[in-house]
């Protein structure tokens, strides 16, 4: 399969297999993770609100005297993603074999704790106090592990939605050269691109509009992979 190929699969998947549509719907979900991840860094303190593994690394800074930033803030995110994730995994444990219904119900919570942290923004305005920023830190890491638990559970192959690490790894490591059977690398490429696409614009709306902006446009791609969500699984009997 040519790179072209993999690329226009994974946007328009031929399979007619019941979760076929799942793919696409992931992307749509990285952007989220780029805009949230954009507003929380940019505006919120210099924290992580999907990307636990910096979280960890901040954490280690800020206890270590580095100025900028908060252990606080880092732990509240780490503690809210965990919470998060139990949240997903007992969705997932519920709803295992319904896997659009999974995707369904995961959203509907995530797209009710975003707007909850927009609404948060709104009101606290262009300079955003310490109880706002912490407020707003545990909403999103809270709706992003539950995002990251779903994600897991539906194992669409090289689409995390918040991790890229391994994707990153995967198109050396798998790559014909290195010996191994192929990177995937249109999939890979999706993947990379939309988180791109979305911490590009949602560092332009935080850092040209204000927190609030990054944060709508984020509940926006959440309500539309929703709504797509509802409407396949709900054309499907059992998923």
């Amino acid at each position: 399969m040519t790179v072209w190929s993999d690329a226009i699969e994974t946007l328009r998947p031929r399979s007619r297999a019941p979760d076929d549509s799942l793919p696409p719907l992931m992307l749509l979900l990285t952007v989220v993770t780029g805009l949230v991840d954009a507003a929380s860094y940019l505006n919120l303190g210099h924290v992580f609100v999907a990307n636990m593994t910096g979280n960890v690394v901040f954490l280690g800074f800020a206890i270590a005297g580095a100025k900028g930033l908060s252990a606080s803030a880092s732990l509240v995110a780490l503690g809210s993603f965990v919470a998060g994730s139990a949240v997903g995994g007992r969705l997932g444990s519920r709803l295992a074999e319904q896997r659009l219904r999974l995707l369904r119900s995961a959203l509907a919570l995530q797209l009710v704790a975003v707007l909850a942290a927009v609404v948060v923004a709104a009101l606290a305005g262009d300079q955003v106090d310490r109880a706002s920023r912490l407020v707003l830190t545990a909403l999103l890491a809270l709706a992003m592990g539950l995002q990251n638990a779903t994600a897991r559970r539906l194992a669409v192959p090289e689409l995390t939605t918040t991790v890229l690490t391994m994707t990153l790894t995967g198109i050396g490591a798998d790559s014909v050269p290195a010996g191994g059977p192929g990177s995937k690398l249109g999939r890979r490429s999706l993947a990379i691109a939309a988180m791109l696409v979305g911490a590009l614009t949602g560092a332009l709306l935080a850092l040209r509009v204000d927190t609030a902006a990054p944060l709508a446009a984020a509940a926006g791609v959440l309500a539309v992979t929703a709504l797509t969500a509802h409407r396949l699984s709900s054309g499907r009997a059992g998923y």
